[in-house]
C-alpha cells in the first residue's frame, strides 16, 4: 500500500535580502515522503512555496492530493500526474496546488530510482557525473559595502570555487546604478566568463526593459550578455515577444510557468530565445520531462531554475540544457541543503555541479534540521477519506 504525508518547514535566510521586487527573509518549503508497503525505501519530494505559503502546501498534499495517491500503485506516476490533476481542477491548474503535485510527482520518482538501486538520471536515461553549472547570485544584500564592490567580491569569490559563468540581479535600483554592476561583474568575472541578467519581473513595459538592456549591454562592452532573466511580468508572453525581437541579448523565462500548456503557449509565440524550467514549480519530474521534450523539438536550450539538487539529474537527462543554476551554501541564498544531511549536500567544482551515483536524487533529510525548522507536524495519510468529486 502506498502512502503519502507532508510537512511545511520555514528556513530563515540569515541575512534578509533583496531582489527587484521583494524582501527575502525566510523560505517556506514543503516536504514529501512517499512509501510502499512492500519495501524500506522512502521517496523524498520538496517544492519552495516562498516567503510564506508552506502549510498551505502541506495541506494541498494532505487534503487533495493524498486521496489519490494513497493505496493507488505508486509505479504509476505518469498515471497519478493526470489523475491529481484531474482531481484538483476546480481549485488547481496552476499556482500552489501545482507546486504540491510537483513535490508528490518528485517524491514518486525518488522511490521509483531507490527501488531500482539507480540515481535518478540514470534512470530517466541519463548519467552520472558533472554537469555544467553557473555561479548565482549578485543578491542587493544590505551591509556588503558599495553595490559595485559587493558584485567584485561576489564573483571573485564564485571564481575561486572554480566557477566561469555568473548570474546578477538587476531591476532594483535605477538603471545607471545597475549598469555599474554589470560593469563592475565583467570585470571581475575575467575574459573567459559569461554573465547573465535576472530582473524577476522588475519591469513593467517592452520599452522599459529595452531602454534597461541597451544600458545593461553597452556596460558588458564587447563580453556581452549571456541573457536577460524575467524583465517583464511572467504572463506577459507578447511583452517576452516583443522584446525578443528588438533585442541583440538573448530573452530568458519561465522558472514562473506551470505545467506543458504554459510551455507550450511560450515556444509558440516566441516568448523566449532560453527556458528556465522548474520542476519544484512546473509540475514535477513528469510534467518536466514533457517540456523538456517540446524545448527540444523548438531547438530551444534550458536553463533550469534552482533545485540543482534535482535539476543535475534532469540535465543529465536531456541533450539540450545550458547550465545549471547553483549557490554556494555561504551566500545563503538558496537554504534548502540546510535540511540535508551534510555528506548528502551538492558537490559542485570547476564549474560543474556533480550527479552523485547514490540510489535517486542521492540526498537524505536531517531530521534534527526537519524538526528544528518545521512549521507543523507531518500530516496523516489521507488514504480513509472520501475521494473529492467535482460537480
Amino acid at each position: 500500500m502506498t502512502t503519502l504525508e507532508a510537512r511545511a518547514v520555514r528556513v530563515p535566510v540569515e541575512e534578509p535580502t533583496r531582489i527587484s521586487t521583494r524582501l527575502l527573509d525566510k523560505r517556506d518549503y514543503v516536504l514529501v515522503r512517499v512509501r510502499r508497503g512492500d519495501c524500506a525505501d522512502v521517496g523524498i519530494g520538496y517544492a519552495y512555496a516562498g516567503t510564506s505559503g508552506g502549510g498551505l502546501l502541506a495541506g494541498v498534499v494532505d487534503e487533495l492530493l493524498a486521496p489519490v495517491v494513497v493505496g493507488a500503485d505508486a509505479g504509476d506516476i505518469v498515471g497519478l500526474w493526470e489523475r491529481m490533476y484531474q482531481e484538483t481542477l476546480l481549485v488547481g491548474r496552476r499556482g500552489g496546488v501545482v507546486r504540491a503535485m510537483s513535490a508528490v510527482d518528485i517524491a514518486l520518482w525518488d522511490l521509483a530510482a531507490k527501488r531500482a538501486g539507480v540515481p535518478l538520471a540514470v534512470l530517466l536515461g541519463g548519467r552520472t557525473g558533472p554537469v555544467p553549472a553557473y555561479a548565482s547570485g549578485g543578491y542587493y544584500k544590505p551591509g556588503s559595502g558599495t553595490w559595485t564592490d559587493a558584485v567584485i567580491d561576489e564573483i571573485t569569490r564564485d571564481r575561486d570555487q572554480g566557477f566561469r559563468d555568473h548570474k546578477i540581479k538587476v531591476g532594483g535600483l535605477p538603471v545607471r546604478e545597475d549598469a555599474s554592476r554589470v560593469a563592475a561583474a565583467v570585470e571581475a568575472m575575467g575574459p573567459d566568463g559569461r554573465l547573465a541578467l535576472d530582473a524577476n519581473n522588475g519591469y513593467r513595459t517592452p520599452a522599459e526593459a529595452l531602454t534597461a538592456l541597451r544600458a545593461f549591454e553597452r556596460a558588458a562592452g564587447d563580453a556581452g550578455l549571456w541573457w536577460f532573466e524575467e524583465p517583464l511580468p511572467a504572463d506577459d508572453l507578447a511583452g517576452h515577444a516583443s522584446l525578443r525581437q528588438r533585442s541583440d541579448t538573448p530573452i530568458a523565462t519561465g522558472e514562473i510557468a506551470q505545467t506543458r500548456w504554459e510551455f507550450r503557449e511560450m515556444l509558440a509565440r516566441g516568448a523566449a530565445d532560453l527556458l528556465q524550467p522548474d520542476a519544484g514549480v512546473l509540475g514535477g519530474v513528469t510534467e518536466y520531462v514533457r517540456v523538456v521534450r517540446a524545448a527540444e523539438v523548438f531547438a530551444v536550450p534550458v536553463a533550469p531554475h534552482w533545485h540543482a539538487n534535482l535539476h543535475a539529474h534532469l540535465a543529465a537527462a536531456s541533450s539540450n540544457c545550458t547550465a545549471v543554476e547553483h549557490f554556494t551554501p555561504e551566500k545563503d541564498i538558496y537554504n534548502f541543503e540546510r535540511l540535508l544531511t551534510p555528506e548528502t549536500r551538492m558537490v559542485a567544482a570547476d564549474g560543474h555541479v556533480v550527479v552523485s551515483a547514490r540510489p535517486g536524487l542521492g540526498f537524505e533529510l536531517d531530521e534534527g534540521a526537519v524538526e528544528a525548522f518545521a512549521v507543523g507536524p507531518w500530516t496523516a495519510a489521507a488514504g480513509a477519506r472520501t475521494r473529492p468529486h467535482r460537480t
